[in-house]
């Protein structure tokens, strides 16, 4: 498998801070393990970042932390720039004036 050091290190740092949320939890491996329905082979894992775990497993990983809602930033599409100039070009919708009565 390709390893691309940015990707690595970015898995890594989500580890790491997989681990800060179960310390900080002050719960066991095991019992974090069982939580997230994984094997605590697959948490250690986890925490050392390694690119061969399951993308559902970090989603469980956020739901257990109450946190799945984070899931919902990654690969948001991006606005292009000719949709932001499309949209600086089109005229904003004006309210008709009042007619004396």
């Amino acid at each position: 498998m390709v390893s691309i050091t940015g990707a690595a290190n970015a898995l890594a740092q989500l580890g790491a801070r997989l681990r800060a949320a179960r310390l900080a939890r002050d719960e066991s491996m095991a019992v974090f393990a069982q939580r997230l329905g994984v094997s605590v082979p697959t948490l250690r894992a986890m925490e050392r970042g390694a690119d061969t775990v399951a993308i559902g497993y970090w989603a469980n990983a956020l739901w257990a932390l109450d946190r799945i809602s984070e899931l919902d930033a990654v690969l948001v599409p991006a606005e292009s720039l000719l949709d932001i100039a499309r949209r600086a070009g089109q005229r904003s919708r004006q309210r008709a004036s009042r007619r004396p009565t």
